[in-house]
């Protein structure tokens, strides 16, 4: 096999999720948009269902739609942007859930599916998606009257729990909606962690439930092993990759991995990541290109076939700490070249 192979624990998703849930006496939904963070969302919702979990969120309704077509009628699926335009027949037929950002918004879906399920989404702050103070006050009793199945905010800083900005989003929330009837939800997998006064009604854990901090107590997801195709024996002296980026100190073996930039290994990776040969690493050395990365394995008392890039040696997070990112963009960006297993569920 000349490309690389990501297995995907689909048992450990379903363990994280369990484990957010025990930490709160809210409803648990699941976070599957991004193609399920790049590891499949019609397979990890199905996974997710079949333990219990019955709300499903997403980015745009085309997302919806797959994760509808997965699982079938039944599961709320909701569409963190809202009713777009274009978007009506897709959110009637489907019976997906938009959680409303806007007085556009509002209009447009109460004039288009009148009596259809709907949310609405509040910026307590983030200046992202959602209504602010005056949009809410203006349209709240008109859209309470509608019985929305959820009103939600989003935390900026919740990865960090002693940034001020999480209790004034707290406050905000507070002030916003006090007294309303309708299930609330303002806590992702950060507030959840946050503790039970974040927790609200509905949780919408996301990076947690693919092993991405800050939930570190998530177990490990994601196996990602790379072939080698080449192994090359430098004398001292002797240059690697684009720009002579790296050169030999010592008489070397320098393994040449298939993936690179265009499957997801960024750039700034380059130089700085490394890989695993069972438990013994192995330095990514020069330039992350294209297609292929090159790796000092002259340590190893063995030529390896195969290097690892994610598993329990390394997780998403450390790897993306040596890119200079976090453990979203690593998980999102893997790309189509890698074939896939799942295991578990």
């Amino acid at each position: 096999m000349s490309t690389g192979h990501i297995s995907i624990d689909l048992d450990a998703i379903i363990s994280n999720w369990r484990t957010l849930d025990k930490m709160t006496t809210a409803e648990t939904g699941a976070v599957v948009k991004a193609d399920g963070y790049g590891l499949g969302a019609g397979t990890v919702a199905k996974a997710l269902a079949k333990a219990g979990a019955r709300r499903f969120f997403v980015a745009v309704a085309e997302e919806g739609a797959a994760i509808r077509q997965a699982l079938g009628s039944g599961p709320e699926i909701s569409v963190f942007s809202g009713h777009m335009r274009g978007d009506t027949d897709m959110i009637g037929d489907l019976e997906l859930t938009p959680l409303l950002n806007s007085i556009d918004q509002v209009s447009r879906h109460f004039e288009a599916l009148p009596g259809k399920p709907f949310g609405i989404q509040l910026d307590t702050g983030m200046n992202r998606l959602g209504m602010e103070w005056d949009e809410w006050g203006a349209i709240a009793e008109i859209a309470l009257a509608q019985h929305p199945t959820l009103v939600m905010s989003h935390l900026a800083c919740a990865d960090e729990p002693d940034h001020p900005m999480n209790a004034y989003q707290l406050d905000v929330f507070h002030q916003m909606t006090d007294g309303i009837t309708v299930p609330r939800s303002l806590s992702a997998t950060g507030g959840i962690l946050l503790g039970k006064e974040y927790h609200f009604d509905v949780t919408r854990p996301g990076i947690g439930l693919y092993g991405g901090l800050p939930f570190a107590q998530a177990k490990t997801v994601v196996q990602m092993d790379l072939p080698v195709v080449q192994i090359r024996r430098l004398d001292a002296g002797e240059v690697v990759g684009y720009a002579n980026a790296w050169q030999a100190e010592r008489p070397s073996r320098i393994a040449t991995v298939s993936s690179g930039y265009a499957d997801g290994l960024i750039r700034a990776m380059s130089d700085k990541a490394m890989l695993y040969y069972g438990n013994e690493p192995c330095p990514l050395i020069g330039r992350v290109s294209m297609d292929l990365i090159t790796v000092d394995v002259t340590d190893l008392s063995e030529e390896p076939h195969a290097l690892t890039i994610l598993g329990p040696q390394q997780s998403v997070d450390q790897l993306a700490k040596a890119a200079g990112t976090i453990g979203y963009e690593i998980l999102t960006s893997l790309g189509p070249r890698y074939s896939r297993r799942t295991r578990g569920g």
